[in-house]
């Protein structure tokens, strides 16, 4: 019979968030505003809301996260993100077709992952994580991107992402029936 130690794969990787102290302090944070046509914030609206990691925002929230947003053009053959290096950026695909790889060790070739279409989003991980691009993306068709910055992420994704979840836990609390 096999123990349990045997069935833990060798391989495993780690992944931890960014950690606040005395020698990384979350400080005041003033959202940026980048200028953009109305057609444009029309079109970032839509995408916002066909992605699910932007579904916890209010309308304030999503407001802040409008205004910030970038576009950024690629063409056909254009590496947009590539594995390994920082990452400041997460990008929502408006247009275009965008292919992902992934090398699984430096000897290796590129393994292709899957192909972001429009309403899709890439580049949390190394947000979330403070941790290096996990992938290549390239841009398989012109596209175009919608990009996020790492301090609004931060701020504004992410600490609502975590207050609707404390407010559930808290809900999720008071229920009786759960209490056992």
């Amino acid at each position: 019979m096999p123990t349990l130690k045997s069935n833990i794969k060798q391989n495993r990787i780690s992944v931890s968030a960014e950690a606040y102290g005395t020698f990384n302090k979350k400080g005041s944070y003033t959202p940026r505003v980048v200028p953009k046509s109305d057609e444009i914030k029309q079109r970032i609206a839509t995408r916002l809301g066909e992605v699910f990691m932007f579904s916890a925002l209010d309308h304030k929230e999503k407001s802040i996260v409008l205004d910030a947003m970038e576009e950024f053009k690629f063409t056909a053959g254009d590496s947009v993100i590539k594995q390994g290096e920082d990452g400041d950026v997460l990008y929502v695909v408006d247009s275009g077709k965008l292919d992902c790889y992934r090398r699984p060790s430096k000897d290796a070739e590129d393994a292709y992952l899957k192909t972001y279409m429009p309403g899709e989003a890439f580049g949390e991980l190394a947000l979330l994580y403070n941790a290096p691009r996990a992938a290549t993306i390239k841009a398989k068709e012109d596209s175009v991107l919608f990009g996020l910055d790492r301090d609004c992420f931060n701020n504004i994704v992410k600490e609502s992402s975590i207050k609707k979840r404390e407010k559930y836990e808290a809900f999720l609390g008071r229920v009786q029936l759960l209490d056992s």
